[in-house]
């Protein structure tokens, strides 16, 4: 339901209404579009920010080569599998 449109409403100060009627204007937006798009730009930021891992070339390097030579399952890991295969139900 894509189409479905909510209502977000916000109480401020009068310097943060004035600052945001004035960045709105200044854009040639409305208040509202501009609040929306705003926080929809900086809500789509925050998202990356926290979806995407950032390595340094060496810790990059490092991984590519753990996927490529594997270390052996040590008795942790073994143990770890054969506890997780006992909670899976077919």
């Amino acid at each position: 339901m894509e189409g479905l449109r909510k209502r977000i409403t916000a109480r401020v100060s009068d310097n943060v209404r004035v600052a945001l009627e004035q960045a709105a204007e200044l854009l040639g937006a409305t208040v509202n579009q501009f609040v929306v798009q705003t926080a929809y730009q900086e809500a789509q930021r925050v998202i990356e920010r926290e979806s995407v891992i950032r390595l340094s070339q060496k810790d990059a390097r490092k991984v590519l080569a753990l996927l490529d030579h594997p270390p052996k399952p040590n008795k942790r890991l073994k143990d770890a599998v054969k506890e997780f295969k006992g909670t899976i139900r077919a």
